[in-house]
């Protein structure tokens, strides 16, 4: 049976955040950006000192879509259904040979883990926003530097499902208790963190430290 992105919000696991953050600027004489690889990261500068790619993997701007990928496959693909899956193993965290940022991006960048999306999370401020005339979400740090996610929406068997309104990015960590991976969702009035079918193809946005 055909499953679309709608399916999603009924195994939606919601964690509760701070939706407004909290920004208070401060100074360091670090860089506050730079590339790695080839591919530049912006420090937000949050607590753990992740830094964020300023593009998703696959693309070449901030509000380019880039490719999506299934989790724990490295390729993107023209299918993204339960018959089309491969990754079979159940890591808590995705290793580097099943990371599409770091297969794609190499050594250095990989996927957020599930504390570092919560993170980003509850220690930005971030608002629904165009750019380019692209829709997403602006994510602005603790030091005034942000980043942009595009609203690329997923892939579910061939359909490109929800682009312009829904982000689905994923992380490296998987629950578990039932082996679904965390991802993050927002749209233009929400913005969460939760599990669901790891089949779907969803946008990577890489990170390094």
């Amino acid at each position: 049976m055909k499953k679309t992105l709608f399916l999603i919000f009924s195994i939606f696991i919601i964690i509760s955040g701070n939706s407004n953050g909290s920004v208070a600027p401060t100074n360091t004489d670090r860089p506050t950006t730079g590339t790695l690889n080839g591919h530049d990261w912006v420090d937000l500068g949050l607590p753990s000192g992740t830094k964020w790619a300023t593009c998703n993997v696959g693309a070449n701007s901030p509000t380019a879509y880039g490719d999506y990928f299934a989790w724990g496959e490295t390729f993107k693909k023209s299918e993204y259904g339960e018959g089309d899956y491969k990754y079979s193993d159940n890591p808590t965290i995705l290793p580097a040979s099943a990371d599409a940022v770091t297969v794609n991006w190499g050594a250095g960048w990989r996927m957020p883990t599930l504390e570092e999306m919560n993170e980003l999370y509850n220690k930005c401020t971030h608002k629904w926003t165009t750019q380019n005339g692209v829709a997403g979400r602006l994510f602005i740090g603790p030091n005034g530097n942000s980043i942009f996610l595009p609203a690329a929406g997923s892939r579910s068997d061939s359909s490109l499902d929800k682009a312009g309104f829904l982000g689905c990015y994923w992380s490296s960590s998987l629950e578990p208790d039932d082996d679904s991976p965390w991802f993050l969702l927002f749209a233009s009035d929400d913005y969460n963190v939760g599990l669901t079918n790891r089949y779907y193809g969803f946008s990577v946005r890489p990170v390094c430290n």
